[in-house]
């Protein structure tokens, strides 16, 4: 099942449980449309506090949707029904900084000392874009955005600190343009882009080898567009190398029950 032909959902509640029930597996693009989806952290309690400063210090790729309190697995602001151990359809367990599990709950890893942190995610302004006839090439390839690693560093906070992810988009100079006046209007999830153009400046040696996510063609009429990353937690993860930690798989998202409408701020 991928984002393309998976079965849509008339509502976030509705995502949520076809995911618990084992229902849907794949990406969460599209599943359900209008309803925003974050990215997510899971740390243990001792490292939280200074995890919290580390999204306030880098707001574009971390904008804080909620967190829980510690050994709670419930977001009630984000639904009233919400698991954070059943209702992501793929987990990434990090141990020492390496992700070595991939699984589909959190049932026989969760702690009572762990806490999470919801992400705002791209898939929120991609629906404005699109919704403006702004087309997206890896919607339309039926593929995971590209994802890279930069050379742009973010604000440390006790031990995290590490390279910024960005996520491309490949526009035509004027889409690049109404995509910057559309996105700056969703600062609750990444905002307007942080580079246009020369990949080479923030650190990208080859377009087409991404870190994340899937190549993209950039044709020669085209920009490449680089938005801050919710993926970025799992770079700067790799760097500080914690004991224990648990992320989504990229493109693997929790769904609200929040509208994308309601984060516009104009």
């Amino acid at each position: 099942m991928n984002a393309m032909t998976a079965k849509v959902y008339g509502s976030g509640h509705a995502a949520r449980q076809a995911v618990r029930r084992g229902e849907h597996r794949g990406p969460t693009a599209g599943i359900a449309p209008g309803y925003v989806q974050g990215n997510l952290a899971i740390l243990p309690k001792a490292l939280a506090d200074d995890f919290f400063r580390f999204c306030q210090f880098n707001p574009k790729p971390c904008p804080l949707l909620a967190a829980s309190e510690p050994g709670d697995p419930r977001l009630p602001t984000l639904g009233e029904d919400v698991d954070i151990r059943t209702d992501i359809p793929l987990y990434h367990v990090w141990r020492d900084g390496k992700m070595v599990e991939a699984v589909s709950d959190l049932k026989a890893l969760w702690r009572d000392d762990l806490v999470a942190f919801l992400i705002g995610c791209s898939f929120s302004f991609e629906e404005a874009l699109i919704e403006d006839g702004i087309p997206l090439r890896h919607i339309a390839c039926n593929s995971n955005v590209p994802m890279y690693r930069t050379s742009i560093q973010t604000q440390p906070a006790g031990p995290f600190r590490g390279p910024l992810v960005v996520s491309m988009r490949p526009l035509k100079p004027a889409d690049a343009i109404r995509a910057v006046q559309i996105t700056s209007r969703f600062p609750a999830v990444h905002g307007a882009p942080v580079h246009i153009g020369k990949p080479e400046m923030i650190g990208i040696r080859d377009i087409m080898q991404p870190d994340y996510g899937d190549p993209v063609e950039v044709k020669d009429d085209e920009l490449p567009v680089f938005w801050a990353c919710g993926v970025t937690p799992q770079s700067v993860i790799a760097t500080v190398k914690p004991d224990f930690c648990i992320t989504h798989a990229p493109g693997y998202m929790l769904v609200t029950d929040l509208k994308n409408s309601r984060l516009a701020v104009l």
